[in-house]
């Protein structure tokens, strides 16, 4: 059994209230671990140890915060393997996605920003003959960061290399579901020598820890990743305080299969976009528009495709899909495909929970669904899991309508070559991402972020750091 704590001040502690939840690993569905079940006395203890060391967090020389940040990246590769099967265990991803993608990715989300950091450049403007103005950015102060299970380390890093990088000490809250990765960063943070009390990670449900967070009126900034309903909460509720607000919430994308696209190029990837990490990502392809004059084929070949992924333990190679992340979410899938069903849907493949001989947890077979309209429940609302549904559409007018048919609007992917409908596609599309010809490329100097209810704010580069800090206008009159 694996006893996790929170890491407040520099040090790992046991929750004030000394309660404990069981956490589970979804490739066995048994108990692996068990993780505090923190509320408002740990939060109010994690702000205690930021304000000790909040200014001087800030007045830290550029450079010296910029070797700290990539000593973290340096540290967090040299523990590539461990944090990898860490994050199998705690998400059921495939150990090889892990170690290809999200690891990696953790680390370089801290080389980014420590890099960031040295180029944040303040802005100034001279008016002749006498006035001179500068805008200074200067740290919000303590902020919170509420990270996701989807992808652990990778989405907990993204939110606060970031933080850190622009002088801000940070009270972070992992998923209850994934903590793992995360717990084991205290150690690297001191060992990357980041001051005690900068960075402080606080284990429990939303209700308790998460609420506690957003509710404490020392902690300036909210930046928030999960459901658009906890979205919401989170905004009525920090409203009245004036919290700086982050929220990147959820997604029910659409590719865009045009009849001229390079069609071997994006049938692979269009499997790849629907069913990695189980479609448990926000930028998953769960709707799929297919232009009439290949349809049958794309569905033909399409089906073929997804029948191929094998599914079962993650930490055989060999396996493309692993387990679901827990009970609770599994029975949701299974839910909403019964749903499908209901609605008059037709299911091609999939549709139905696994066993996997010797494993025990929680698996879901890739599903294909086709025959149902955009106004249904199962086209309208997010699944977050390994099942797509299939659209027809002739004209670019009747792509538009069914892409922005939801109320989301995160991302929308683009196959096709002819330039003027890749122009047209592209800036019709409600949404804040659009992929041309490819998914999930990410330059992290771009926005990252949705339209509608798909979140609010944007991360990713300059965006970033002007989040997490305040502009400060100072004018100045020369005699």
């Amino acid at each position: 059994m694996i006893s996790i704590q929170n890491y407040i001040g520099g040090r790992n502690i046991d929750p004030v209230n000394k309660k404990f939840l069981d956490n589970y690993n979804p490739a066995t569905g048994t108990v692996y671990g068990q993780i505090p079940d923190s509320d408002a006395q740990d939060i109010e203890l994690a702000v205690e140890a930021a304000k000790k060391v909040q200014a001087h967090w800030a007045a830290v020389p550029l450079e010296q915060k910029c070797d700290i940040l990539l000593k973290i990246s340096t540290l967090i590769l040299d523990q590539l393997d461990a944090l990898a099967e860490a994050e199998t265990m705690d998400n059921g991803k495939p150990l090889w996605l892990s170690r290809r993608v999200d690891i990696p990715r953790a680390a370089q989300n801290f080389k980014f920003f420590a890099t960031a950091l040295m180029h944040f450049a303040s802005e100034s403007y001279f008016s002749p003959p006498t006035t001179f103005s500068t805008i200074h950015r200067v740290p919000v102060g303590i902020v919170g960061c509420i990270s996701p299970w989807n992808l652990p380390l990778y989405l907990f890093t993204w939110k606060i290399a970031p933080a850190l990088a622009a002088g801000n000490c940070v009270i972070a809250k992992p998923s209850e579901v994934t903590p793992l990765t995360a717990s084991l960063l205290g150690e690297i943070f001191t060992q990357a020598g980041l001051p005690d009390g900068v960075l402080n990670i606080i284990h429990g449900t939303g209700p308790k820890a998460g609420n506690a967070i957003i509710m404490h009126k020392d902690i300036k900034a909210i930046s928030f990743t999960g459901g658009t309903s906890t979205g919401a909460h989170i905004a009525r509720s920090v409203a009245p305080m004036f919290k700086k607000l982050s929220l990147e919430l959820g997604g029910k994308n659409a590719a865009i299969i045009c009849n001229d696209c390079d069609y071997e190029l994006m049938l692979r990837d269009t499997v790849r976009s629907s069913f990695t990490n189980q479609g448990q990502i926000c930028l998953c392809t769960s709707r799929l528009l297919v232009q009439s004059g290949i349809y049958e084929k794309f569905k033909t070949d399409f089906v073929q495709l997804v029948e191929a992924l094998t599914v079962g333990n993650p930490y055989d190679p060999n396996i493309r899909q692993g387990a679901i992340v827990s009970q609770s979410h599994l029975e949701k899938i299974s839910n909403a495909v019964n749903r499908a069903r209901s609605e008059g849907g037709i299911i091609l493949t999939g549709g139905e929970i696994l066993h996997p001989e010797g494993m025990g947890g929680y698996y879901y077979k890739p599903t294909v669904i086709e025959g149902l309209g955009p106004d249904s429940l199962t086209n309208c609302e997010e699944i977050f899991g390994p099942v797509v549904t299939l659209q027809r559409f002739d004209t670019m007018e009747e792509a538009i309508t069914l892409a922005n048919a939801t109320e989301y609007g995160l991302a929308t992917t683009i196959w096709a070559r002819d330039t003027n409908t890749i122009h047209c596609l592209s800036e019709a599309s409600e949404a804040g991402i659009v992929w041309v010809n490819c998914w999930l490329i990410r330059d992290l100097r771009t926005p990252f972020g949705g339209v509608k209810s798909s979140g609010v704010g944007r991360e990713g580069g300059w965006e970033a750091m002007r989040f997490f800090t305040e502009a400060k206008s100072i004018t100045q009159k020369m005699a």
